[in-house]
């Protein structure tokens, strides 16, 4: 199974390489990037040497590819998607956000319809995979929180990697999409999965307080010392928080349009609600939840890998894991069980945990977060879901 790559940068050299430990007969062959930051990381882990290529339509012209991954900064993705579809390409991996806009979903939409494309396209939103999220479906299937009726949900990073944000081409939202949809998009299309249904009203407030001149410290801190001790012990991969293409040195006085604190709240068709809480520069960072059921109460922080279950009627903890899972290393164990998942469902057709389409809504969310903050509103999605069922595709076909 012949795979090529657009976009070799750090986070899709390792996904790559989770890849091919799990299903043996993925053969990386070549890749399309004028500076490739991931490509010594993959040939290293891999065992071989990758044809280069500038652009994706000269390797399109020379390769005959069974895989696509797309791991390209997020407003490159939709050109890369619609080149991939179009070439009909059986498989095709894109990082998340899939795309940075309305316009864009829309338009990738049109494609997919036309194309087929939604049946092949993957998206790695990896946390539904993690084993603390696992859990949490487990104990709504078993009836142990009932009815969910309310949220409290954030996800909370540290400076050394807030400031990899302020640094790097993510902190123009031209490029990324805005911080919500960048980063947050995992943990919008974790409680919409959740929910299980889509967001009807949603309202936000942010802004900029930390990363800017004035709260700019007399010495400043080892930001890049900070994420490399991040990495695992040993590993051989570049530190991630080192930005690239298009990168800058400034942190406080950074030339960017993103937040670095953003609240937003979401009410649910169903009328469940959601409280989303996010900062780039939380000394003890989290990224905790708190679901509040009719029946039951779950509890949960994918960074300490800890969750607790509790009894709505007798106040009892029906259960208490100090460490659910694997490290917070590799999204705390989800990209390899995300690796894993995509094989299989290559070889025997299993459905993923999360679709593009999921992706798509996920990303739809997050964009009206940054509406609602920009305008000082209440956007009511009704129109934007209306308009996405217009285009006919379906999750479960």
């Amino acid at each position: 199974m012949k795979v090529g790559i657009v976009g070799l940068g750090a986070r899709i050299s390792h996904v790559a390489t989770l890849f091919a430990q799990t299903k043996a007969d993925y053969e990386f062959t070549a890749f399309a990037d004028p500076t490739p930051a991931g490509r010594d990381y993959l040939e290293g882990e891999i065992g071989r040497e990758l044809t280069a290529y500038d652009t994706l339509e000269q390797m399109l012209a020379s390769e005959t590819l069974d895989m696509l991954m797309v791991g390209s900064p997020n407003h490159m993705h939709l050109d890369h998607l619609r080149a991939a579809i179009e070439a009909d390409i059986p498989y095709i991996f894109a990082e998340k956000p899939v795309v940075i806009s309305e316009e864009e979903t829309f338009e990738l939409l049109e494609l997919m319809r036309d194309h087929g494309g939604h049946q092949r396209v993957m998206i790695g939103l990896v946390l539904r995979y993690s084993p603390l999220y696992v859990m949490l479906q487990q104990a709504k299937a078993s009836g142990q929180l009932g009815d969910i009726a309310s949220i409290e949900a954030s996800e909370h990073i540290a400076g050394y990697h807030g400031s990899f944000f302020m640094r790097d081409w993510r902190r123009h939202s031209k490029y990324s999409g805005g911080f919500m949809l960048e980063k947050c998009c995992h943990d919008i299309d974790l409680y919409q999965g959740l929910v299980g249904c889509r967001p009807r009203y949603v309202s936000s407030f942010g802004g900029r307080k930390s990363f800017v001149p004035a709260n700019r410290p007399e010495r400043m801190p080892d930001y890049e010392m900070l994420g490399a001790d991040r990495l695992p012990a040993g590993s051989r991969r570049m530190n991630s928080y080192v930005p690239r293409w298009g990168g800058s040195e400034a942190v406080f006085e950074s030339d960017g349009d993103i937040v670095d604190y953003q609240t937003a709240l979401v009410e649910y068709e169903n009328g469940t609600a959601l409280t989303f809480h996010t900062n780039l520069n939380v000394p003890d960072e989290f990224r905790r939840f708190a679901v509040m059921g009719t029946r039951g109460m779950a509890e949960g922080d994918f960074i300490r890998n800890t969750f607790k279950l509790t009894d709505a009627f007798t106040e009892r903890t029906i259960s208490e894991n100090d460490h659910v899972g694997p490290t917070r290393h590799n999204h705390y164990g989800a990209d390899d069980a995300m690796a894993r998942d995509i094989a299989a469902w290559i070889d025997e057709g299993i459905p993923l945990k999360v679709t593009v389409l999921d992706a798509l809504e996920a990303g739809l969310t997050a964009l009206a977060m940054d509406r609602a903050r920009v305008t000082r509103s209440v956007v009511d999605m009704a129109e934007t879901w209306r308009k996405f069922d217009s285009y006919g595709l379906h999750k479960k076909e």
